[in-house]
Order: structure tokens, then sequence, then C-alpha cells
């Protein structure tokens, strides 16, 4: 997947040559089945892995050397060039003539163009190099991958970080940017743009470049990581121009609708959390011990198990009816939940709970923002669906909070316990008749051009990921002799393409690594959920807290949520590697169990809000870090279709959600005064295993 390296300009600075690019594979697997043979094998046939990973990281070194050494040439031929338009700029100032300044912003345009054609030069090595790492890995069984990146990452003769950090072109937008700038925006009075408040430059060349580059660094600025966090995934597609971009997706795109998926996630999460404070009174006053609390919170998990498939089955053919459904059966779940103190049954108590589950339609909103939002405000759509689900689960405790009285109206009754119920029954019926009135269902008649270019592209990527049986830069002339073998391999790789079509194929799609990410955001989301699950019953025992008291902790903890994001996205992920921060959150993560353990008598205040905060915060850093990981290492088949990376990642935290209460009610038995340290156990010896897996796939995550 890596581009042939001729100069882009010819002997004019002014005059772009044609741009020529080639699909590549390694030289190594082109040698031909006997010449391969003759490398692979020694004496009596056996496979000498040696002198492949010898022979294979030469090459590679050798070409990604070659890489970096055009890289750098055609950065010179650019300062040269931006260097007499400058020199011509500077003259221009003493004696402005119109004409001239329109020559010259074109001539700093056409300067962009080429060095967007760089930059595509650049950000395509880079995922080819990606590709043929993990290529070779799947080819030949073998962890090349971890061994070429562990031994090269911070050597310094390395050429490969020099490609994933594109030295020296921030340089160069900076000089065409703010040129074109001062260009566009002065119109003869020549300040200088840093003495004149900053405002977007309207051009395209400039909006291209910023484009690319944004693609290029991988930046984890806040709105990207937020968005990753909400594993709203894309697939990693080869860049594109600004003009090339998504009619499409405006057309299907409606900000009432938007906003419409995002009050679906708040509501949804205040409806989650707003019943854990008082879960535990509820359920004896119904006749139940107070660790059925587990059951009762647990309930909606459960059904949320089998909604999150068929909402994202649905979310196939329509937005607009799984949201009308998810309404509904909400709005009747928390109807039957604050009926059942006035029935007194647990049992309506459990089903109102499990209606509440099947109507959980993150799945659908996930979907919408990555198919229907326009790519250029899809991260920050994304980041707003991660801000509505933490401002959710604050809202939802401290609502429980306000909701401490008791009055009748007929046979009906409102107290701290029902009023949850009555309230969210409200809410969801007033975003029912919103819904019907605001929603528009996007068009569906684009879907089939959409797949359409998809598979074309798939047929693009895919013969770019091929194998490796070509130099990584090669010439025209051997271009050729490729082009029947390619052919070959579309019909298959159409195949190969296809988003997974059940559990059992997405299964399969996950790598070790993968896998390894999907066990942390397990292991934390049963760490969370005993934490708060239990809190209601746990500080009641221990230091007699109101159910007032209780709304406000977690009220507190849900709190830290945006601003813990904010610090890891803006700054923390921008001097660390995400797997860096990875390993020490699981760290702190484990360490803020142990510090909850009940050792010490007398349990302190103290102790459990520190060791839970430690615990809740790192957490928090550690689901953001996971999710940005995991939506990388997935496999692109991965990012459409039903069985998709975001259903994957929400079965496997609500899995874990289930198991976390079903933990604290079958603790229970042992009594309240072991519940604590019963229920923290098991947490602590995932957290454990999950260390130990982040350390073995250490070197995969990138």
């Amino acid at each position: 997947m890596i581009f042939e390296g001729h100069s882009f300009w010819g002997s004019s600075s002014l005059v772009n040559r044609h741009f020529l690019g080639h699909f590549i594979f390694g030289r190594w697997l082109g040698l031909g089945r006997s010449s391969r043979k003759g490398v692979l094998k020694n004496g009596k046939g056996s496979l000498d892995r040696r002198h492949v990973l010898k022979d294979f990281s030469r090459m590679l070194d050798n070409q990604i050397e070659k890489i970096v050494l055009f890289i750098m040439e055609q950065q010179g031929l650019l300062a040269s060039r931006l260097e007499k338009l400058r020199e011509w700029h500077e003259s221009l100032r003493d004696q402005p003539d119109i004409s001239q300044m329109t020559d010259l912003r074109e001539a700093y345009r056409a300067a962009g163009q080429d060095l967007l054609k760089l930059l595509f030069f650049v950000e395509m090595n880079a995922i080819g190099i990606r590709k043929i790492l993990k290529k070779f890995d799947k080819r030949f069984g073998y962890r090349f991958t971890d061994y070429y990146v562990k031994t090269r990452a911070d050597h310094p003769y390395s050429q490969l970080q020099q490609v994933f950090k594109h030295v020296g072109l921030e340089a160069v937008v900076g000089a065409i940017s703010r040129n074109l700038h001062e260009l566009q925006n002065n119109q003869g009075s020549y300040l200088s743009i840093y003495d004149q408040p900053v405002l977007p430059l309207q051009d395209p060349v400039v909006d291209s470049i910023k484009a690319a580059v944004d693609r290029l660094t991988r930046s984890t600025n806040f709105l990207k990581f937020m968005g990753q966090h909400a594993l709203i995934m894309q697939e990693e597609e080869l860049p594109t121009s600004r003009d090339e971009a998504t009619d499409d997706e405006d057309g299907r795109y409606h900000f009432m609708s938007l906003l419409l998926n995002l009050a679906n996630t708040f509501l949804y999460m205040v409806n989650t959390y707003i019943v854990v404070p008082t879960a535990d009174d509820y359920s004896m006053s119904l006749g139940a011990a107070a660790t059925v609390c587990g059951i009762v919170i647990g309930a909606m998990a459960v059904a949320q198990l089998f909604s999150s498939v068929y909402f994202s089955a649905w979310s196939n053919k329509s937005y607009f009816k799984p949201l009308i459904f998810s309404s509904i059966v909400l709005f009747v779940g928390n109807l039957l939940y604050a009926l059942a103190y006035d029935f007194n049954s647990i049992s309506v108590l459990l089903i109102g709970r499990l209606f509440c589950g099947f109507g959980s339609a993150r799945a659908v909103n996930r979907r919408y923002i990555s198919d229907c939002v326009p790519l250029k405000i899809r991260m920050q759509a994304s980041a707003g669906f991660v801000s509505a689900s933490a401002l959710g689960m604050a809202c939802g405790p401290a609502l429980a909070g306000l909701l401490q009285t008791k009055f009748k109206i007929y046979k009906l009754t409102f107290n701290q316990d029902t009023l949850p119920g009555w309230v969210m029954a409200v809410a969801w019926l007033i975003y029912l008749v919103w819904l019907v009135v605001s929603f528009r269902e996007p068009a569906r008649d684009v879907e089939e051009n959409h797949t359409t270019e998809e598979t074309n592209s798939a047929v693009q990527n895919g013969n770019l990921e091929k194998g490796l049986k070509q130099p990584l830069l090669i010439t025209a002339e051997e271009t050729e002799k490729d082009e029947d073998e390619l052919d070959e391999s579309e019909e298959s790789l159409l195949h190969s393409r296809k988003p997974a079509n059940s559990i059992a194929s997405a299964y399969r799609l996950l790598t070790p690594s993968v896998k390894v990410q999907l066990l942390i955001y397990f292991m934390l989301k049963y760490a969370m959920e005993i934490l708060l699950a239990e809190s209601s019953v746990v500080t009641s025992y221990y230091f007699g807290w109101s159910t007032s008291s209780v709304a406000t902790f977690l009220a507190c903890l849900g709190l830290t949520v945006l601003p813990v994001n904010i610090i890891v996205g803006s700054y923390i992920s921008n001097m660390f590697e995400d797997r860096q921060i990875l390993l020490v959150s699981e760290i702190v993560v484990c360490v803020g169990i142990l510090l909850s353990f009940h050792v010490v008598v007398p349990y302190s205040v103290p102790q459990y809000v520190c060791s839970g905060l430690v615990m809740f915060v790192a957490a928090e850093v550690l689901e953001g870090v996971n999710l940005s990981l995991l939506s990388r290492v997935m496999s692109s088949r991965l990012s459409r279709g039903t069985y998709n990376g975001g259903l994957l990642s929400t079965e496997a935290g609500t899995i874990a959600r289930v198991i976390a209460d079903a933990t604290i009610t079958a603790a229970g038995y042992l009594g309240q005064g072991m519940l604590l340290n019963a229920t923290l156990l098991p947490s602590l010896v995932i957290c454990v295993a999950s260390i130990v897996a982040t350390c073995f796939t250490y070197n995969s995550l990138y």
C-alpha cells in the first residue's frame, strides 16, 4: 500500500508533474513459489524463521529508508519553492500589484496541491506499513509485528517513526497556510495575521491540507478522544479531496434527528442510574432482602444483551421505528416500576426493569451518527454522544436525591422509591411526542450506491493489502506484470470485505489484541458496576448514609467523567502513548480495588470515598483509552453491519454488568458484613488477569 517514489514536480517550480501511484507489496513474497521455498526452507525442509525474519526485516528497513529519504527530498523541493514564492511576496509588499497578487495566490495554492499529494503519499505509506506487518503475521503465523515494532520503536537509527511522525511537514503546512491567509484577507494592507483576530481561512486547498494532516497525525485531541470513547468506528480509507465529500451524507443529515438521538442516550443513562440510590430500600419495602437491589439494577442489563442485537439489526432498515419502539417500551417499563409499590410485587418491579432494558436503543444512536452525520462534524457528534452519556450518569443519582417526598393521588403512591419511575415515564412520553413531530427518517435510496462505492473501495484497498509481492517502491514498468495477478484476487477480496453476519463470524475476526481490549472493557465495567450498584447497601451498613447522601456521592462520581476525559484527551494522551496510559490506568484501578477492601476496623468514610474515587476515575480513563485503541486494532469488517465493533463492546460491557449485579445478590447470602470483600475479590482477580494479558500483547497495541 505504498506509493511509488517518483518526484512530484518537474524542473519548473510552478508546474505539477503527474502524480504516479502504484499499489505495492513486498519483494520477498514475489520471488515465486520455487524461489520462496529456497528462502523459507533449509536442509530437510524445516522452516528457518531466523532467515525469514532477517531477510524480510532488512528489506522492510531498506524500503522504509527509501520512503523517508524521498519524503525529505520532496520537503526540500517544497522548501526551495516556497522560498522563491516568499521573495516574490516580499517584492509585492513594496510595489503592490493586484494581478501579481492573484498569480502569487494561485502559485501558493499550486504548492498546496503538491503538499497535499505528499501528505497523501505519507499517509498511504503509514497505512501500508501497518497492513504489511499484519499481513505477514497472518500469512506465516508469526508475531513479526511485535518483534519489529519493539526493536524499532525508540531506536535512534530507526526510520520507522519518521514515517509516522511525518517530521518537518508541519512547517511547510504552516508556511503555505499563513501566506494564503495573508493574501486572501489583508487585501493590500499586509498587516501581520498575528496582530488580528484568528478567523478561519475559507480556501479549499487549506481545508484539504488540514483534513489530510488531521488524518495523518491521528492526533488525540479532546474531540477525537471522546469520539473514539464512543466507539463510533470509521473505516480506514484512502485519503480523498474535500471536493469529493459527502453529498449523500449531507442529504441524510438532519440536526434535530441527531439531537433526538443524543437526547435518547441521555434519558436512557438517567433511567439506568436513577434507581441506584433507592433500589435497596425499594426491594426491602416489597419484602425482599436489600441485596436484591443487584437483581433490580441488573435486570435492565440482562434485557439489554438482547435488545442491542435486534436494535442493531433493525437500524439497517430504519432509525425512526426503533426509536419509537424504544420510547414506548421504556414508558411502559417505568410505569410498571412505579406501580410495583402499590401492587406490592417484586415481580412487577423486575418486569418493569426488564422492559426498560428491552428499550435500549444505544446501538441505533451510534449507528445514526456513524451512517448519517457528515464526516466533518462526526467527531463532534461522537463527543456529544459520550457527553450525553456522562451527563445522564451524573443526573440520574442527583435526580433521585431530589425526589425525597411522599404523597398519594387516589390509590397511587408517590415516594422516593416510586417517583423515579413516574418521572422517567413522563420524560419518555414527552420524548415520544417530540420524536414523532421532529424526527426525519434518512433517505435509504443512497444505500445501494454507497455499497457499490464501498465495494470498489474494498477492491482498491484489498489490492493494496493483497500480499507482499513487489518492492515497497517500484517502477512503473514493473507494475504492468502484476495487474493480472491483482485482478484474480478481486472476487475473493469482495467476500473478505463483507461485514460479519453472525456473532460467530465476528468472533473469528477478533485478534488476540482485540480480545484483550474486550477483556479490559469487561473488567472496568465489572468494577464500576460493583462500586455503583452496591453503594447504597455498603454505605447504609457501614456509615448509616441516607438516600440523599448516596445520591450525592454517586452524582459526584458521575460529574468527574467529562473533566477526566478532557484532561486525558487534551493533555495526557499528547504526552504518552495510548498503550502506556492503558497499562498505568489498569494498575491504578487495581490499587483502587485493593484500597477498598475492609481490612482495618473500623471501615471509614475517607477510605471508602477515596478508594472509590481512585477506582472510578482510573476506570473512566481506562475506558476512553481502551475504546480508542479498540477502534484502531479492530478489523474494518467490524466497522459496519449488524455485528459491528460497537455492538461487541456493548455486549462485553453489558455481560460484565449482569455478572456484577448477580455477584452482589449472591454475596448477600453471606451477610452484609461480608458483601464488600466478597464482591471486590472477583474484581481484583479479573483486573490482575487483564494486566497480565495487556503485558503479553503490549507491542501489538499501536
